[in-house]
């Protein structure tokens, strides 16, 4: 569904065409690690010590990307206080409390329907 563009940038806002920005947004938000760090961000605040406990198996330097391609988007807020050691926290803006719901509502639908979607055949690692 085409939305007009208000920015003057092209004539709409369409996923579908090549060159919409809407691609790059959409590429932020789909990466699994990014729909992960919006959820549990949802939580309020946090470190990056407590985001990376809270998502198992990412590592240093992919939340540290995942956060600054959030962040760089308008999704996330970082905030450093001067502290020794220094004391950063992220946490969600207006635009990431605004997709963490549909986000979340898509989480959820993997959660519910896993099962029938390893009975296809393909053959994923266990949760642990």
């Amino acid at each position: 569904m085409a939305v007009a563009c208000t920015t003057g940038e092209h004539g709409e806002h369409d996923v579908y065409e090549a060159q919409c920005p809407c691609r790059d947004v959409l590429d932020v938000l789909a990466g699994k690690w990014s729909a992960l760090a919006i959820g549990a961000l949802e939580e309020g605040p946090q470190r990056f010590g407590a985001l990376q406990r809270r998502l198992k198996g990412v590592s240093p330097k992919v939340l540290t990307n995942t956060l600054r391609r959030l962040e760089a988007h308008g999704f996330v807020d970082r905030t450093v206080y001067p502290a020794v050691p220094l004391h950063v926290e992220y946490e969600l803006t207006r635009l990431g409390s605004g997709v963490a719901q549909p986000l979340g509502q898509l989480r959820a639908w993997v959660e519910d329907n896993l099962d029938g979607i390893r009975s296809t055949g393909v053959e994923e690692p266990a949760c642990g």
